[in-house]
């Protein structure tokens, strides 16, 4: 072993360690000390530029074993090498020694190279979130709803999972511009369009760290109670309410006992007093009509009993409404459904001092339906004075009739059937219909006054016991003072369109 063996050797050991090969180099082996800088390029290549998953761990444990058998390798051979010049062990070494704060110093400089780049990468994702909110603020929530969870788990894991980061401390204002993005419905005013979002902010705390949201957790409430009522008045006002109460539904039965819940039963009430208003005065009582079954439906089905009980404040207004829609119907010559709503008027409202008025209306309006002149005018709504004439009506037909009329006065009359009377042909019906002098025809007398009057006849069959109407047919006649009238009423057969039963009535 040559002089100096032990020094030069810690000299070369601690030279290869810098991973420069420079203790190959002093010892003159230069084809070594090429392969320590590929080693050495190699892993900088591999490493540069940093980026937040760093150098894998395989490839730095490979390096770390290069740079010990290099030591190893360069103590070996510094041992058994005189080294020439100037060159000294004990400089070398202390150079060997010096040198080895450049792995050192890379090992940091790289750490904190990595650091920065999952920084950038964090910012990244912040930013990534930003730009879903952003874009999901131009959407109607329901299609958006999605981008703003997806915003939501970029935001929950930066400030979860990286609160120490630059993105991480950024969350808690992020979070606050996410709630303005989905509560811009409730600031704009669009009260309706605003529950949806509102009701999802509320769920939020349920899916982040509440102490990321601060005052947010609470944030949601307020304004969503206020939407709720606000549109719950427009749907009672539009008729949209529906059976479940709408939106003032929901705010009782989330917010029972908020202000706004306080105020539902004044605004009900309002409405009410409104649309019973309207009834008399809009021109379309019909509509008003419906709208105010639809609101009185609305508030029955409220979950505050107290409120629920102002569904009886509409009732007046409802039967107000049933009888000036059904003079409407008829005035606009809708008489199948003026008949309709009329009578449907009387039967429910059997104590209201319209009722015999409303009857009278729905004769007329069914024999308009057939006949048009009958529902020219209104039926008088009184009796006239004066003289009145006999109208004495014959039934010479197998099954019962029913007669309607209107003109001075308005009514109906059922007259039974003759069971020994049959049909008659057409040619022979007004020759020989109630002349039989041995029968005792059914009949019913009426006494009217003087005028102009429609009349209807309504003939029924047994067929199998349905007591199906076969047929009604319509006339007009005018009854003039100081005369005695009779009428009578038959069923021919018509052969014309391959038989069949018409009613003919005979009128004398």
């Amino acid at each position: 072993m040559l002089p100096g063996a032990a020094l030069r050797a810690v000299a070369a050991a601690l030279l290869n360690l810098s991973g420069l090969g420079l203790g190959y180099a002093l010892l003159g082996r230069w084809f070594r000390a090429l392969l320590c800088w590929v080693a050495t390029g190699w892993l900088l290549f591999a490493a540069l530029p940093a980026d937040p998953g760093g150098v894998s761990g395989g490839l730095v444990t490979g390096y770390l074993l290069v740079l010990a058998l290099a030591a190893a390798d360069g103590a070996w051979t510094a041992r058994r090498t005189a080294v020439g010049g100037s060159w000294r062990p004990v400089v070398a070494a202390v150079a060997g020694l010096a040198l080895l704060a450049v792995p050192a110093g890379g090992a940091v400089w790289y750490g904190s190279a990595q650091d920065e780049a999952v920084e950038r990468m964090l910012l990244d994702r912040l930013e990534e979130g930003d730009r879903t909110v952003e874009a999901a603020s131009g959407k109607a929530f329901g299609a958006a709803r999605e981008d703003y969870r997806s915003a939501l788990a970029v935001y929950r894991e930066l400030g979860e999972d990286h609160a120490g980061s630059r993105a991480g401390k950024l969350v808690p204002a992020r979070l606050d511009a996410y709630y303005k993005a989905i509560a811009a419905p409730y600031r704009q005013k669009k009260h309706c369009e605003a529950i949806e979002p509102l009701t999802y902010l509320r769920t939020v705390p349920e899916a982040i760290d509440p102490a990321l949201l601060g005052a947010l957790v609470r944030y949601p409430d307020e304004p969503l109670a206020e939407s709720m009522y606000a549109c719950g008045v427009t749907q009672l006002h539009d008729g949209a309410a529906g059976v479940n109460g709408g939106a003032l539904g929901d705010l009782l039965r989330t917010f029972p006992g908020s202000p706004q819940a306080g105020r539902v039963g004044p605004a009900v009430s309002k409405e009410i007093a409104a649309q019973k208003t309207a009834v008399g005065d809009s021109g379309s009582p019909c509509a008003a009509t419906e709208k105010l079954r639809g609101l009185r439906a609305a508030t029955a089905s409220l979950p505050d009993k107290a409120v629920a009980k102002l569904a009886a404040q509409a009732d007046g207004g409802i039967r107000d409404g049933v009888y000036a829609c059904g003079l409407d119907e008829f005035k606009e010559k809708r008489f199948g459904e003026a008949r309709k709503t009329l009578t449907g008027f009387a039967d429910t409202y059997g104590k209201d001092g319209r009722r015999a008025r409303a009857r009278d209306i729905a004769i007329a309006a069914e024999i308009a339906d057939t006949r048009a002149a009958a529902g020219s005018r209104l039926p008088p709504a009184g009796t006239p004075g004066g003289a009145r004439m006999e109208l004495v009506l014959s039934n010479d037909a197998p099954d019962g009739v029913e007669v309607l009329y209107t003109g001075p006065v308005t009514g109906r009359v059922t007259i039974g059937g003759c069971g020994s009377c049959t049909s008659y042909t057409w040619s022979s019906g007004a020759l020989r219909a109630c002349k039989d002098t041995g029968k005792n025809y059914p009949h019913a007398t009426l006494r009217l006054p003087a005028g102009e009057y429609h009349f209807l006849y309504k003939h029924r069959v047994d067929a199998g016991g349905s007591g199906a109407l076969v047929s009604s047919y319509a006339d007009g006649s005018r009854i003039q003072p100081g005369y005695r009238y009779t009428g009578c009423t038959y069923v021919t057969t018509s052969t014309s369109f391959g038989g069949g039963l018409t009613d003919t009535v005979s009128f004398r």
